[in-house]
C-alpha cells in the first residue's frame, strides 16, 4: 500500500502542530500568575537592587557604583543591627518550633475538647501583627499592663514600675515573646498536618516490637517529620528575619538601638533619613544572606528526603 507524499507531509505537519500546542498550553494557563509575579516581585526587586547603586538627595540622585556597599563596611549601627537580627531570629525560631511541635504532638492525640483547643491555638496566627504589637506593648506597660507585676511576683523583675521594653538589656525579649506567641500556630498547623500523614501501622509495629515512646518518636515520627521541619524552619526564618512590624510597634528599634534589627534599620534609613540608596543596599545584603541560608537548607532537605 502506498500513500501520497502530500498526505504524509500533511499528517506530519498536523502532528507537529499538536505537539507544539501541547508544549505551549501549560504556559498559557500559567501566564496570568507569571505576569503577576513579575509585576509584584521581579520588577520591584530589580528596581530595589538598582537603587543600591545610587545616592539619593532631596531633588536628585546620582550613580555611585559600589559606594553604598563600601559605606556598610564601616557602619557600626548596621553591625549591631545584624547581631540583633540574629538574636531576634534564633530566639524566636527556637521557642516557636519546640512549642509548636509540642502542640502538634498534643493535638495529634484524641481527647475531649480537641477541636476547641485547636481553634484557640490557631487564633494568634489570624491576628494582624500590628494589633499583636499594640496588645503586647500594653501588656508590658507597667502602669496598665499586668506582666511587669507578674514578673515581679515571680522574682524575675526587681521593680514592677519599669517595663522591660525600656531597659536596653531586656528590651528585645518583649518583641521576642510577642513573636513566639504569634508564630507558634504556624509550626503547630504544618507539623500537625505532617503527623497526620504518618501511617499508623508504623507506630503499631514499633510498639509491638517493644519500642518505648521516645524510640517511636525518634525512630519513626522524627524521620518522617524531618523534610517538613526543614522547609518550615527555612520559611519561618526568612519571615522572622524580615519581620519589622512587632519591633517597630513595640519599641521602634530602641532603647539605644537595642532592638534595632536590619528590617527596622532599612525602614528608618529609607523613610526617616530619606537615604533610599543606602537602605536598598542594606536590604540587598539581607537578601543575599537569606538566599545563602535557604540554599543550604534546601540541600539538607533533599538529603533527608532521600533517606526517608
Amino acid at each position: 500500500m502506498t500513500y501520497a507524499v502530500p498526505e504524509i507531509r500533511s499528517a506530519g505537519a498536523s502532528r507537529r502542530k499538536r505537539l507544539s500546542y501541547a508544549a505551549v498550553e501549560p504556559w498559557l494557563y500559567l501566564s496570568p500568575a507569571i505576569v503577576l509575579l513579575i509585576v509584584v516581585l521581579v520588577v520591584p526587586l530589580i528596581i530595589g537592587i538598582s537603587y543600591s547603586f545610587r545616592k539619593f538627595s532631596a531633588f536628585k540622585s546620582e550613580f555611585v557604583g559600589l559606594g553604598q556597599y563600601h559605606a556598610m563596611l564601616s557602619d557600626a549601627v548596621l553591625g549591631q543591627a545584624l547581631v540583633n537580627t540574629l538574636w531576634w531570629t534564633v530566639a524566636s525560631l527556637f521557642f516557636q518550633f519546640f512549642l509548636g511541635l509540642g502542640l502538634a504532638l498534643l493535638l495529634d492525640k484524641p481527647f475531649i475538647g480537641r477541636k476547641l483547643v485547636q481553634a484557640v491555638v490557631f487564633l494568634p496566627w489570624a491576628v494582624p501583627s500590628f494589633l499583636s504589637g499594640l496588645t503586647w506593648a500594653w501588656l508590658f506597660n507597667p502602669i496598665i499592663g499586668p506582666l511587669p507585676h507578674w514578673l515581679f511576683v515571680l522574682g524575675l523583675r526587681s521593680d514592677p514600675s519599669t517595663s522591660i521594653l525600656s531597659d536596653p538589656a531586656t528590651a528585645m525579649w518583649g518583641p521576642i515573646i510577642a513573636n513566639i506567641w504569634f508564630g507558634i500556630p504556624f509550626f503547630a498547623i504544618t507539623l500537625l498536618a505532617a503527623l497526620k500523614s504518618i501511617p499508623a501501622e508504623l507506630h503499631e509495629a514499633a510498639a509491638i516490637d517493644g519500642a518505648s515512646p521516645w524510640q517511636r518518636f525518634s525512630k519513626v515520627t522524627l524521620p518522617f517529620l524531618a523534610p517538613t521541619i526543614v522547609i518550615t524552619v527555612m520559611l519561618r526564618t526568612i519571615w522572622i528575619a524580615t519581620f519589622a512590624d512587632l519591633i517597630f510597634v513595640m519599641t521602634g528599634g530602641g532603647p539605644a538601638g537595642s532592638t534595632n534589627t536590619v528590617p527596622v534599620y532599612v525602614y528608618v534609613s529609607a523613610f526617616k533619613s530619606l537615604d533610599k540608596g543606602y537602605a536598598s543596599a542594606v536590604a540587598v545584603l539581607l537578601l543575599a544572606l537569606l538566599i545563602v541560608y535557604a540554599i543550604a537548607l534546601i540541600g539538607i532537605r533533599r538529603s533527608l528526603v532521600r533517606h526517608v
